[in-house]
């Protein structure tokens, strides 16, 4: 991988971490909904300290991933159409019959 890729994801990495670490302390039971993790996965991510924010954001793998495993979601959120707080109900409506993502 080129640098420039390496510290880009890094850089998203850190953000995401950072943005899951406030949704959790703010409102935990949405951000679990929200970030699609179960909740030992929310545990350690709202206990990790900044160093360890920093190492993990730094691996050359991504942390956040696409959720939408079901094209209608993604479709839904993507197409613009004129009852967007329907749409955007409908598709969290259809997510939250996703099972939540298990850490291996």
């Amino acid at each position: 991988m080129n640098k420039d890729l390496l510290s880009e994801i890094r850089d998203a990495n850190l953000n995401y971490l950072l943005l899951a670490q406030q949704m959790l302390r703010d409102d935990k039971a949405t951000a679990i909904f929200r970030l699609g993790i179960d909740t030992q996965i929310a545990e350690l991510i709202q206990n990790l300290s900044l160093s360890q924010l920093m190492k993990l954001a730094a691996s050359n793998m991504m942390l956040a991933r696409f959720r939408f495993e079901d094209s209608a979601v993604l479709a839904l959120l993507a197409n613009p159409v004129r009852e967007s707080a329907l749409t955007r109900a409908h598709a969290a409506i259809l997510m939250a019959g996703q099972p939540v993502e298990e850490a291996a």
